[in-house]
């Protein structure tokens, strides 16, 4: 089924007019802005929406049981993207779906339950710009940062036909050794910061559900939610 793109110039955040249309929605679409007013990530954290960068929303029909294994699908899809743009960049992935670039945060997403069976990716990609890095938790960077030339519609319209391709993949077992195979920090130090504090450990991997699978001095524990430092 092709895609529907809806383009919009402002909105308060794509995963808003998402929701709202995923209650008549037929079959998978798009939802993209030039600007959103009340851009969201993770955690209630705002999202910095500048000029040139790209957000946008895809809805997806997709049993939430499985909505680990979207998030996996989705940021494989923009590393690909950006390998596709240049091979030659060095792109990983960030529990529990962001992508670095060159050790530096260039994309990240909010998955969100839309009306019937659709769920909501809203993803956010640095193309020409990144915020004031003083006031954010990690390093943070852009494609045009790291020489690499592209555009918004671009970007958008090569995610898709990488995505496309690996929806189509029914193998779960197979998306996440590929997705562990292109993370940060596998098999070392991590520190993952919680509400209530922070846990150190060994990073093993995650599971069927993406939950992070962290060796601690007490044992192995599953971590549904927190920010990952590395050591």
């Amino acid at each position: 089924m092709v895609w529907k793109i809806f383009h919009y110039k402002k909105t308060t955040s794509t995963n808003d007019v998402a929701l709202e249309q995923s209650s008549t929605a037929g079959g998978k679409f798009v939802i993209v802005a030039e600007t959103q007013t009340a851009g969201r990530g993770r955690r209630g954290r705002v999202w910095h929406s500048l000029k040139g960068n790209l957000f946008f929303s895809a809805v997806i029909p997709y049993p939430i049981q499985q909505c680990g294994t979207l998030v996996m699908l989705c940021s494989l899809s923009v590393l690909q993207t950006i390998k596709a743009l240049c091979p030659t960049a060095y792109v990983q992935l960030k529990w529990p779906n962001d992508i670095l670039l060159n050790n530096a945060k260039v994309s990240g997403m909010l998955l969100e339950k839309g009306e019937k069976n659709f769920m909501i990716v809203g993803i956010g990609v640095n193309i020409s710009q990144c915020p004031d890095k003083s006031q954010l938790l990690y390093p943070i960077t852009s494609l045009a940062d790291a020489g690499i030339k592209t555009d918004c519609n671009t970007f958008l319209n090569l995610f898709l036909h990488i995505l496309d391709k690996n929806l189509a993949t029914n193998n779960i077992f197979a998306i996440r050794q590929q997705w562990l195979e292109n993370v940060k920090g596998l098999n070392k130090n991590i520190i993952v910061r919680q509400e209530k504090g922070s846990i150190k450990g060994i990073f093993l991997g995650i599971d069927e559900k993406a939950n992070l699978l962290l060796n601690t001095e007490n044992g192995l524990q599953k971590i549904m939610v927190g920010d990952v430092f590395y050591d």
